[in-house]
């Protein structure tokens, strides 16, 4: 009974000591995790996306451990080898998750060990899942920051050539949602894609900054085998390695910057989305969206609902929670690494995500947009003439102050009477000022008003061209 119970605790803490191994931490304990405890602290499904990334990683510090010489020419190379494989199954869909695999960083390491042996363990020397796991994810958010940058190119440059081809349509243009002045609807297009352009710089900004290497900082102290930062930056493709080894591995500024950069993005994609729900009602009717971004009602037969605008209006919400969680993770942390910093990822990620299809959705609305030209005409009124009125006196010599009130006195004398703005007579605005002569009829046209607006970046024809052949221009040269 002795020799059996023996034989039971042997295998037991056998069993233990293998479980530890599996992890990268668990040397020092001799107790089993709460299941729940590894259940709580997996983050696989999340990071696994990050599995290139973490490879390129490896591979590139096996090289510098040779460099070094803390590796032989041929663990290296076996090293490499087996990573290779690695990739190649999770290229093709083959790769294994096991127990015991609580991030990618792990899952990596355990199937690289398994197929070229003990010499895997070889390439954590010196290495700290700390500065693995930062430099993994700004290698990872480089590639992820060059596609959405290609999407937001692509959304303008629709949004430019559809200004061009419908340049001669007018609408009203808008303060407080009442109506003022009349516009192009090109001008009105143009003027969400200059704010998506600023995204895109804000973006490329963004990258550039985050594009330094922390790989080679340890835990937190530095590498202690001769690792060569700046031959490791540049195998991986950064500009530079990280100055400060505590800074590196506990730094999320380029996690919080993107994050706030698609929540400005989003508040964007959600204004212009706002714009199309209110132009596609019927008391508007300006547009009416493609069928392949709206949807029915189950109960009015009807219904014709903008669902892809009111969802990027709603999930421009979501991003702008997470970036709120982000905020309040890193504000009370102290230096350097900490637990808390695992939750950056989900966050930012589904952001991204978020980012990712609502590019695709915004592009989609815009390109099967129709405008109603006939509505959007129909909807200018004569009351969006009144500066036009105040401007004919200023030509006159009158300082513009008097003519305000003049103009106004008009709207004021056309309510009055029910009547629009441009039926009152000349004797009728004689009447308020004696330098309105019969000229001034020729005020009250619609098409004459956008075109007086003729300077960079007005609403005038040429000007309205203008801007969409720059912002073309800009976009084929970022894209």
């Amino acid at each position: 009974l002795i020799a059996a119970w023996n034989r039971r605790s042997v295998a037991r803490r056998q069993g233990d000591s293998q479980a530890a191994m599996s992890k990268l931490w668990g040397g020092r304990f001799t107790g089993k995790t709460d299941p729940i405890m590894e259940r709580f602290n997996n983050s696989l499904d999340v990071d696994r996306v990050m599995w290139s990334a973490d490879i390129a990683g490896s591979v590139a510090y096996a090289t510098s451990l040779e460099a070094a010489g803390v590796l032989s020419a041929a663990e290296a190379g076996q090293i490499r080898e087996g990573l290779g494989k690695v990739r190649e199954e999770w290229a093709t869909g083959a790769f294994v998750v096991k127990e015991g695999d609580e991030d990618i960083h792990t899952a990596n390491e355990r199937r690289l060990t398994e197929l070229i042996g003990a010499v895997g363990g070889k390439v954590h020397t010196g290495r700290s899942r700390n500065d693995q796991v930062v430099t993994d994810l700004r290698l990872h958010l480089r590639s992820v920051c060059a596609e959405l940058a290609t999407e937001l190119a692509g959304l303008v440059t629709l949004a430019a050539k559809r200004a061009t081809a419908e340049v001669d349509l007018l609408m009203p243009g808008y303060t407080h949602l009442q109506s003022a002045q009349p516009v192009r609807w090109s001008h009105w297009m143009l003027a969400h894609a200059q704010a998506w352009r600023r995204d895109h710089g804000r973006l490329v900004q963004a990258a550039e900054r985050m594009n330094e290497c922390p790989l080679g900082s340890g835990a937190l102290a530095g590498n202690p085998f001769g690792v060569e930062r700046e031959s490791l930056a540049s195998a991986l493709g950064f500009a530079r390695p990280t100055a400060n080894s505590m800074d590196a591995v506990s730094d999320r500024d380029f996690v919080v910057e993107l994050s706030g950069w698609a929540t400005l993005l989003m508040a964007h994609l959600s204004r212009f989305a706002e714009d199309i729900i209110v132009f596609s009602t019927q008391e508007f009717g300006f547009v009416k969206c493609g069928d392949s971004y709206s949807t029915g009602s189950s109960l009015m037969p009807q219904k014709k609902n903008p669902d892809a605008a009111e969802l990027l209006r709603g999930k421009a919400n979501r991003v702008l929670g997470h970036h709120t969680a982000l905020l309040a993770m890193i504000k009370g942390l102290p230096l350097t690494y900490n637990k808390d910093l695992q939750e950056d990822k989900q966050a930012l990620f589904d952001s991204l995500d978020t980012v990712q299809a609502a590019l695709k959705i915004t592009s989609g609305v815009l390109a099967t947009l129709q405008p109603a030209a006939a509505r959007m005409r129909g909807a200018l009124n004569s009351f969006m003439l009144a500066t036009d009125l105040s401007e004919y006196l200023v030509r006159k010599g009158v300082p513009f102050r008097e003519t305000h009130h003049v103009a106004g006195r008009a709207v004021q004398l056309a309510e009055e009477r029910s009547c629009a703005l441009t039926e009152l007579s000349v004797a009728d605005l004689q009447s308020l000022h004696p330098l309105f002569g019969d000229d001034v009829l020729a005020v009250w046209d619609f098409d004459a008003s956008v075109e007086r607006r003729d300077s960079i970046g007005g609403v005038s024809k040429r000007r309205v061209l203008e801007q969409a052949d720059a912002l073309a221009a800009w976009a084929d040269a970022a894209a």
